[in-house]
């Protein structure tokens, strides 16, 4: 099926917009590799110091310079239950490697911190600047220069962003993402919600409150509603950086085994072909398919950063712009925690990646003609794993929803767009995740109530202050202030507030990632009131609109007096010292704005002052004008031919 003209049209606009950096991104990869493999460049001593520990029969093998050394960068840690699989990874991985005929070592490992966990936290703080170190870790553990290939292992929040990002500056390199996937359902999300909404009123005792979460969080795996550390997995697939169907198999399975061994064969032949390398994998093409990916599931918001910051890695230049426009025609398949009840092992259950991808290609949605670590086409990815007998085979995905109350096709979505939102108007620009919210309370215009610490928004929900029409303006929570932390904190309150019949809404320019529930939120504004933007003008009583629909947000103050408002001034640093965060300062006063991603690595002045623009446009506009309705056809139909990602697939059926 011939992909979609918006698709196309869009996908050519931003490889225009990024012709220079792509241009120098690629000769940069391509040189590395025209100069072979790294490790016959090295010194002996080098050799030697990097071979020392290995086996004898394998230290021959190295010392040979015959055969692919292939390392692994791993997220392991025993504390997260996503990560604690990861520890026997290395084992099987090295195992296939040399019944491949090749070798492996453990590269190095980077920090895996959980949301979950420092949620509300001073912790959280350090939450977005792991991604930066993750990608900077991965950058260490390959420049030891004695590696062909590479397997990433890793799963939740910042932890597959940082890995990509950091792969991405080893682009010459073959690299193949290896996920330890969900553990198995618990204590149904809804349930949990209803528990948690109790609590914040009092109603619940801290003990009932804590056997929910942990009948919800109880194993080993992914935790299973559709957040961040999930919208990565399903990322991964649609960019053609797992083997296909591996996102959502559960840990310590014979599937997930057989998987990691495939994966590592796989990048091993790779390796031997000079083939797939993972920044020609990585174009303009795979980020579209990304955000469409992203906008048909209702994915984390969380990768409105850290697509950009990808995209960036790999010389491509993307912003909100892109996510909206994407998101007028992309329809929502599925219904997934916080934007409906089930979770990711019913999607999985209900036919999965497989089944949404052949959507969204039948569609016109996705670029098919893109290369992936199995070969060239998307086509491969509408196959699932299964084993057959011992055997790792693939085979078409269902073509019907299990269960349409989690997955659907195209000509019966949850709704025509992604549900992704770009807000614009005097308060900046802002994401807005419609998908979550019902469609009675996208449009809310209330008094608003400024806060510049979470506390303080609990404290006065306690006090019942906020019991009313009101709008939380919650400011100084982007990355050049604190770090932008998660503020999932706030959801269950903010919830009890909007069930009790009040028009409630959150502005911020901090992250609420994806769990952002079912309350109205404009997040990630900016400019950020850090850098004196708008929110740093609001006063309590100021009256605000956050329309979900038309795509505005505005504070309705008279323009002169608008315009001549003084700007708060956060009123405290208290956030900058302790939990380690005093050693993150270059971090914060380096860091780009959230619409580039919240980058530390990189300037971004350039285009920083292209959005500037941008947002100065907008606020010339008339802030009521209507947004056009995109055209929301979606042709259907049609299968192309799966070339050699077919053939790898038919050649681990037959053990090739």
């Amino acid at each position: 099926m011939a992909t979609h003209p918006r698709v196309l049209s869009l996908t050519d606009k931003i490889r225009q917009r990024s012709a220079a950096a792509r241009a120098h991104y690629l000769a940069r990869i391509r040189a590395a590799q025209q100069r072979g493999v790294s490790r016959t460049g090295v010194s002996c001593t080098n050799l030697a110091h990097a071979a020392a520990a290995m086996p004898s029969s394998e230290k021959m093998m190295i010392r040979a310079q015959k055969v692919p050394n292939i390392g692994i960068v791993s997220s392991y840690n025993d504390m997260l239950s996503a990560h604690q699989p990861f520890e026997h990874f290395p084992s099987v991985i090295k195992a296939a490697a040399r019944a491949a005929g090749a070798t492996a070592q453990v590269a190095g490992g980077v920090p895996a911190m959980c949301d979950g966990v420092t949620q509300g936290q001073a912790g959280m703080e350090l939450s977005l600047w792991s991604r930066d170190i993750i990608a900077q870790g991965t950058a260490i553990a390959l420049s030891h220069a004695v590696f062909d290939g590479a397997l990433m292992l890793g799963v939740c929040d910042k932890i597959v962003p940082g890995l990509l990002i950091g792969a991405l500056s080893f682009g010459h390199l073959p690299t193949i993402f290896v996920p330890a996937g969900p553990m198995r359902s618990g204590l149904g999300n809804d349930e949990k919600a209803r528990v948690r909404q109790l609590h914040a009123q009092g109603l619940a005792t801290r003990e009932e409150l804590l056997n929910a979460e942990m009948a919800s969080y109880h194993s080993a795996g992914t935790c299973t509603f559709y957040g961040t550390a999930n919208s990565n997995q399903m990322l991964m697939e649609v960019m053609g950086l797992h083997l296909p169907g591996s996102a959502f198999i559960h840990p310590g399975t014979p599937l997930r085994d057989a998987l990691t061994d495939a994966a590592t064969r796989r990048v091993v032949a790779l390796c031997e072909q000079r083939t797939g390398l993972l920044g020609e994998i990585v174009d303009e093409r795979t980020i579209v398919n990304a955000i469409v990916g992203l906008l048909a599931t209702g994915g984390s918001t969380n990768h409105t950063l850290h697509l950009v910051a990808i995209a960036r890695a790999a010389g491509i230049v993307i912003n909100w712009t892109d996510f909206d426009e994407l998101s007028a025609i992309t329809p929502l398949l599925t219904r997934m925690y916080p934007n409906g009840k089930a979770d990711v092992n019913r999607f999985h259950a209900a036919g999965g990646m497989g089944l949404l991808i052949r959507e969204l290609l039948d569609a016109g949605l996705l670029h098919d003609d893109v290369q992936t670590v199995v070969g060239t086409g998307l086509r491969a990815y509408t196959q699932e794993p299964w084993l057959q007998g011992e055997q790792l085979a693939w085979r078409d995905a269902p073509t019907a929803s299990a269960d349409p109350n989690v997955l659907r096709p195209v000509n019966a979505a949850f709704q025509a767009d992604g549900g992704l939102r770009l807000l614009k108007g005097n308060l900046g620009r802002a994401i807005f995740k419609a998908s979550a919210v019902r469609v009675e309370h996208r449009v809310v215009q209330a008094p608003v109530r400024v806060f510049d610490d979470q506390e303080q928004v609990l404290v006065a929900f306690k006090a019942g202050e906020l019991n009313r029409d009101v709008v939380v303006a919650l400011r100084f929570q982007g990355p050049r202030a604190n770090g932008m932390p998660e503020l999932h904190k706030l959801t269950p309150s903010l919830s009890v507030l909007q069930d009790q019949g009040h028009q409630v809404a959150l502005i911020t320019d901090g992250r609420m990632s994806g769990a952002s529930g079912k309350v109205p939120s404009a997040i990630h504004i900016w400019p950020e009131a850090q850098q004196g933007g708008a929110l740093a003008k609001l006063i309590d009583g100021d009256v605000v609109r956050v329309d979900g629909e038309q795509g505005r947000i505005h504070a309705l103050v008279d323009a002169q007096e608008w315009a001549t408002r003084p700007l708060a001034v956060k009123s405290s640093q208290a956030s900058h010292f302790g939990t380690g965060r005093e050693l993150f300062a270059a971090h914060r006063s380096g860091s780009t704005c959230a619409e580039e991603g919240a980058i530390s690595w990189a300037a971004g002045a350039e285009l920083e002052h292209t959005l500037a623009q941008e947002l100065a446009q907008d606020l010339m506009n008339d802030v009521s004008a209507p947004i056009p309705a995109a055209s929301r056809q979606a042709p259907r139909g049609g299968t192309r031919k799966l070339g050699a990602a077919r053939r790898f697939l038919m050649s681990l059926h037959e053990g090739v």
